[in-house]
């Protein structure tokens, strides 16, 4: 049984994200990438408050009436200080925002690279269902804001950086996805692989 935390921040994730959607032709919501986050950070065994952090990770980012005080008046400074680090500047270009996301896993807490990873980790495995579905790659490389190459090389960079930061099985599983990514992605013999 998960505790109050869990279950507040599963009801604060699924109404913060309400009308919202992910990346892809089938127009799933997008409140199910913070609860795959919170599954997956279950699983490897997590407590409480990093699977709250999960289930968050992407409010203050995301959805305009969170801030970071109001996630730690409600979730306590731990929670907070984790959803803070994860927090991108998305006023920020796309290249500026991945570039500084790499560059600081290495001053991240343990809890909070191992949210990332396990974040970064349900967005590779989506790209790989994705990929494998598509009668055209191509068509699901257009959804994306920087070119196939360009993608694929800050993820090659960000999933090397956090399987330096996380559990070895989740950087074993981090460096596996993003390989079948490449192996997948035919049409791109220039991926860059890790």
């Amino acid at each position: 049984m998960f505790s109050p935390v869990v279950e507040q921040a599963l009801r604060v994730s699924a109404a913060a994200h309400a009308g919202q959607f992910r990346k892809g032709p089938d127009r799933v919501h997008y409140a199910t990438h913070p609860m795959h986050v919170a599954l997956m950070l279950a699983k490897w065994g997590f407590d409480d408050d990093v699977i709250a952090a999960g289930l968050l990770h992407d409010v203050v980012e995301d959805c305009e009436s969170w801030t970071f005080p109001r996630v730690e008046e409600q979730f306590g400074t731990h929670i907070a200080s984790i959803v803070r680090q994860l927090t991108e500047d998305e006023s920020s270009p796309w290249e500026e925002r991945k570039r500084t996301a790499i560059d600081q896993v290495s001053q991240l807490s343990p809890e909070a690279a191992s949210v990332k990873a396990v974040d970064k980790l349900h967005n590779l495995r989506c790209l790989l269902d994705e990929l494998q579905m598509a009668s055209d790659p191509e068509s699901v490389w257009a959804r994306y804001t920087a070119s196939r190459e360009r993608t694929l090389a800050m993820d090659a960079e960000l999933v090397e950086a956090l399987a330096k930061r996380t559990d070895s099985r989740l950087g074993r599983a981090l460096r596996e996805t993003y390989e079948s990514i490449v192996e997948q992605d035919c049409t791109s013999p220039s991926a860059p692989t890790i």
